[in-house]
């Protein structure tokens, strides 16, 4: 980036490449497109309107959320057709999901067990309308989701319920095979085809008869989409990519889109340097040294791997050397590669937006949505 545009910065803060963020936004769809396949791309990595605007440009069939006050936001953005993945649980949830309902051209909710199935039921029958629903499957994360072995018993019992449509079945697995990690993107994805394909079929045969089987992170989601046995994927930080998705072999290092830059406030030795960004800027969920991927800090130093950011305080990055001598001076401005990206946008109330040549600010809209 030049020097004037640099000093335009107000760190620490997200600098997005939007000609990169395109490029990746249209290889995804032109990779789902070519398996005959749904791009239904989360927007959990970048929570802006914005973007979700750009994918369904490019030809997403529409988006997937985490939480009804995101797809809210993104309704208020103009999006129509919005599947929210995760248990409709909590009266709050389910007044503000049948509401956001009305606005839409077709919300997709979540289910994984009776227990948020029926009061969700009871809600859309006072409400005097019917909900669509997916049920969630658990393939080997280990997060929610209903056991495989009991999907086609719960699934008969959903879809005798009053009001709810169940239409289809989705999982999140992500890099596992035989439900334990893997670095093996290809097996993981072709036996995430196989498994939704079984387990879809075996709930069929139950009398329920399912549409679509909705699947495939970033890391899986092209070679889920391969296998033709899935009719939608739903890749989120495909978008922007990080570190972590070069790691797991499902992006190149010219492919990341997104930069954190800190200005270096303190240098008390030569061998660390104080940056203006701490906790409060740098995503802490990953672990270092620790295999399979063993990261060497919280975010990369661009171009320099002797550079380590090891150690932060709230609003302290302590960046250390290798070699002993950082190098560095009070007032540098350090450019990072985020390890994490979507964790990353979340921290931010805004982000600059990189068009080559001019910088502008975008407010990350459904930054901190959790409800």
């Amino acid at each position: 980036m030049q020097k004037e545009l640099l000093d335009q910065l107000e760190t620490p803060c997200i600098v997005i490449d939007m000609a990169r963020t395109e490029k990746n936004v249209i290889r995804m769809q032109a990779e789902a497109d070519a398996a005959g396949c749904r791009l239904r791309p989360h927007i959990k990595t970048h929570k802006m309107p914005l973007f979700t605007r750009m994918q369904l440009a490019h030809g997403a069939a529409g988006i997937t959320c985490a939480k009804v006050s995101e797809a809210e936001v993104m309704a208020d953005g103009g999006a129509e057709d919005i599947f929210i993945a995760y248990p409709m649980v909590g009266d709050f949830r389910i007044k503000r999901a049948i509401a956001l309902a009305g606005r839409l051209k077709r919300l997709i909710l979540a289910v994984d067990s009776m227990e948020c199935a029926v009061p969700l039921n009871e809600a859309a029958k006072a409400a005097g309308i019917t909900l669509e629903v997916r049920l969630e499957v658990d393939t080997g994360a280990k997060r929610t989701g209903v056991q495989r072995t009991k999907a086609a018993e719960l699934a008969k019992e959903v879809y005798q319920l009053s009001n709810l449509n169940l239409t289809g079945i989705y999982t999140f697995k992500s890099l596992v095979y035989h439900d334990e990690p893997t670095e093996d993107k290809v097996i993981a994805g072709a036996e995430e085809g196989d498994m939704m394909e079984a387990i879809a079929e075996e709930i069929r045969k139950a009398g329920v008869p399912i549409a679509e089987i909705s699947a495939g992170s970033t890391p899986t989601g092209v070679e889920v989409a391969k296998t033709g046995k899935v009719d939608e994927i739903r890749p989120g930080t495909y978008i922007f990519k990080d570190h972590m998705l070069c790691k797991e072999g499902a992006a190149e290092p010219e492919d990341i889109a997104v930069r954190i830059y800190a200005t270096v406030v303190s240098t008390p030795c030569r061998e660390y340097a104080v940056i203006d960004g701490g906790t409060k800027t740098f995503p802490m969920d990953i672990l270092l040294d620790t295999p399979p991927y063993y990261y060497p800090g919280y975010a990369l130093v661009a171009g320099n791997d002797d550079l380590q950011l090891r150690r932060m305080n709230e609003e302290h990055g302590i960046i250390t050397s290798r070699k002993g001598d950082t190098g560095l001076k009070v007032g540098d401005k350090v450019e990072l590669i985020p390890i994490h990206v979507c964790t990353a946008i979340n921290m931010q109330n805004k982000v600059y937006l990189y068009d080559g040549e001019t910088l502008r600010q975008e407010v990350v809209a459904a930054r901190g949505m959790l409800v």
